[in-house]
């Protein structure tokens, strides 16, 4: 599969679908250190058949966007805050770190390399970023690996909403299948964490929702995660709340939205239990991450019976400011909180 050229793509009108950009950025971990690492033009990683990231899922990834703004520039959001998420997924993995300001260049260099895919400003669309920690080598037991690589590669994306505007969805409250154990894996994106999402979500689709609410994997009675994203909701007396568990990722998207609900809007914000049969208590629902921002949640199906929020068709006022708030730092409009921003 050739390189695409930005010339035969209309970067005005995008897809979530990957496409082969003429560079990415590969890392070899051998012999207890990382190699310098750059930028590679082949997108194919060649790896050992018995590398553990294939047997037993030693593998972990991250996920964020560069933005152009009005002036032309382009901008990452809080990518330090992805450089540890994955340190943190390393640990869980038994994986070998990758430094901090290794994982910032590597992201910087891509998105320099493929400047001229990043969308216009205005488009709705972004530059997505996926770095890869894989675990590789020749281990054929139960065993962890102690070779690694970490790629990051890009692809252009259109805006999640198409014609820019925030489209209410319906989820399916899942008591049959959970995302995570308890003490398990849920904490780190790790692949093995998505991967068995899939029959739920098709499940999910078949009955007419968007995809699963997952609960608590204890007791089946709070809200964890929205598939693959995290979970908020507004009380009626204007509480963002977002739920609290070792089972979750740690979403920046999230942990965002928790600081400009209390510091740019003035609400309360709350870390703790959503419990699936307390759904009155909040007046908005919403699935926050790096691919929609914020989805708003219109329905929630429990155990058969619809239970709607602010509206099946409207976006409730608050989630709408929320949305408003985030992409306007994303892309420049708004000023951020120090030390979000990264320039490239």
């Amino acid at each position: 599969m050739a390189a695409q050229q930005a010339k035969d793509l209309n970067l005005n009108n995008l897809e979530f679908s990957y496409v082969n950009l003429p560079l990415r950025y590969l890392s070899s971990y051998k012999d207890g250190t990382w190699d310098v690492g750059g930028l590679v033009e082949n997108n194919k990683l060649e790896i050992s058949e018995s590398s553990p990231a294939l047997h037993y899922g030693q593998q972990c990834f991250e996920a964020l966007k560069a933005y152009r703004t009005k002036a032309g520039d382009i901008q990452l959001f809080r990518v330090d805050e992805n450089a540890k998420r994955l340190n943190k997924s390393a640990d869980r993995l038994f994986m070998s770190h990758v430094p901090e300001e290794k994982f910032i260049e590597a992201c910087k260099a891509v998105v320099r390399a493929n400047a001229e895919f990043v969308p216009p400003y205005g488009s709705g669309g972004t530059l997505y970023l996926r770095a890869l920690l894989i675990g590789v080598g020749n281990v054929i037991g139960v065993a962890p690996a102690d070779e690694f690589i970490f790629t990051v590669f890009a692809v252009p994306v259109g805006a999640y909403f198409k014609g820019g505007r925030l489209a209410p969805t319906k989820f399916l409250a899942s008591f049959d299948y959970d995302r995570a154990a308890p003490c398990g894996t849920g904490r780190a994106k790790a692949g093995g964490n998505y991967a068995g999402s899939f029959f739920p979500w098709k499940l999910a689709r078949e009955q007419g929702y968007a995809d699963v609410i997952y609960l608590d994997p204890t007791t089946h009675t709070k809200i964890e995660e929205v598939g693959a994203a995290n979970f908020f909701a507004i009380t009626h007396d204007n509480e963002f709340i977002t739920p609290k568990s070792p089972s979750i990722l740690p979403s920046i998207t999230k942990y965002s939205l928790l600081h400009l609900a209390e510091h740019r809007l003035g609400l309360k914000t709350t870390e703790g239990d959503v419990y699936i049969d307390q759904l009155d208590n909040y007046k908005e629902a919403g699935a926050c991450g790096t691919s929609a921002v914020i989805t708003p949640i219109s329905v929630i199906n429990v155990r058969g019976k619809d239970h709607v929020f602010h509206s099946e068709t409207e976006v409730g006022s608050l989630t709408q400011k929320l949305y408003d708030e985030l992409t306007g730092i994303q892309f420049g409009d708004i000023q951020a909180p120090e030390g979000w921003i990264f320039k490239v």
